[in-house]
């Protein structure tokens, strides 16, 4: 029997489509697959084109899909410092973080970007995992006096270097004055935004969050669009050959239920994202610091990976994870994610390996789509690895 390499993606009234759905749909969407239970626009027929463009230019992304979660009430500011490993103590009024959620057992069930947009008024802006019923089902059984609904907001992102003149051209000059990851609130043509300074490439960039999103959804699309259009503004899917490269993590793939911030990077040495020492308890703490006490046995690594172009990673060439051996041929984990870096020249991913294997030139086969390739343990993120590209706009203004 003859297998169909590129089956389509049914589109029907079942799956939730984005506010943007109808308007990003317009610029020849390549490939669509299905995240948070929407359809979510992975490419536009050339994923290393729209890697250049991210680079080089300025991009516009419908990430619709990124459905918040919002708490408030009384008891809303213990309730979500208890969801996650972070001290939100130490976050501002107006501050975004990165947060992992974790599970009783120390696993991710979501790492989104939390946005504290009032003393108890919080937006998580989620991963592709459910998270709304998992906090529902904790404030109830804790009875907690918080609200938690999913509010009618949708986000778009502009990335690239040329993000700064259109977001300039849209708000004003005074929209430079936001820090990286800070958030503020402005109107647009009569819409109500938020907006912050963040993103999925490690690239400057900024994210507009769109209040009446289900009404203003295509209106807001056409306005971004009318202005970044003198500016060569191209409507692109998420670049995972640039959040590989940046060692940006994808829930699903790189972390899951089964992963723990230990295994992936952050705890060991990012104390900051599993703050153990806070007094506050968040859900998985003694799990977590039991983790801590014995160690791990596995760990996410950067590897670069022999052979011909893995492909893109959003373009269907890796179905499934690679296959990861020792020299012997004994099977050890797997790649999670990979791609090809047309600026590295090389294949480039992460592979979770028992701890034996971690250390730096740690020499592995893995099995591509192409066969098994050379491989060995490297360095992540394997460009710009202090994240020194989306903060340039301070050193511009400080210049």
């Amino acid at each position: 029997m003859a297998v169909n390499p590129n089956p389509g993606v049914l589109q029907y009234p079942r799956i939730r489509k984005s506010p943007f759905y109808y308007a990003s749909r317009r610029h020849g969407v390549g490939l669509y697959s299905v995240y948070n239970h929407t359809y979510h626009a992975r490419h536009y027929g050339d994923p290393v084109g729209e890697y250049w463009h991210l680079l080089e230019g300025v991009t516009l992304w419908d990430v619709g899909v990124e459905r918040q979660v919002e708490i408030t009430g009384p008891d809303a500011f213990e309730f979500t410092n208890m969801l996650v490993p972070r001290d939100l103590n130490k976050c501002k009024v107006g501050q975004c973080k990165y947060v992992f959620v974790t599970a009783e057992d120390g696993g991710i069930i979501n790492d989104p970007v939390l946005l504290r947009l009032g003393e108890n008024h919080f937006w998580l802006s989620l991963a592709d995992s459910d998270v709304l019923l998992w906090a529902k089902g904790l404030a109830y059984n804790l009875g907690m006096d918080v609200q938690i609904r999913e509010p009618d907001v949708g986000p778009v992102q502009i990335q690239g270097p040329k993000s700064r003149e259109v977001m300039v051209d849209l708000f004003g000059e005074s929209i430079l004055d936001i820090p990286y990851y800070y958030t503020v609130d402005r109107q647009l043509d009569g819409m109500d935004v938020v907006i912050s300074r963040t993103g999925f490439t490690a690239e400057l960039g900024y994210e507009i969050y769109l209040h009446n999103a289900s009404k203003d959804g295509v209106r807001l699309w056409d306005t971004i669009w009318e202005a970044g259009e003198p500016h060569d503004m191209r409507v692109i899917g998420p670049c995972h050959i640039r959040r590989i490269e940046a060692g940006i993590l994808s829930w699903g793939n790189d972390i899951t239920y089964d992963t723990n911030p230990f295994e992936v990077g952050y705890g060991f040495e990012a104390t900051w994202m599993v703050d153990l020492e806070q007094e506050a308890d968040f859900v998985g703490k003694a799990a977590l610091q039991r983790i801590k006490n014995t160690g791990i046995t596995r760990k996410l690594v950067g590897v670069e990976i022999g052979g011909p172009n893995v492909g893109t990673f959003n373009d269907g060439s890796m179905i499934d994870f690679y296959p990861v051996h020792d020299p012997h041929g004994l099977r050890i984990g797997e790649v999670t994610s990979a791609c090809y870096s047309p600026r590295l020249e090389r294949n480039i991913g992460y592979a979770m390996v028992p701890i034996a294997y971690e250390a730096y030139g740690t020499e592995l086969v893995v099995e591509t789509q192409h066969g098994r390739q050379d491989a060995v343990v490297v360095e992540k993120p394997f460009i710009d690895p202090k994240k020194e590209t989306p903060k340039r706009l301070e050193r511009v203004l400080s210049a």
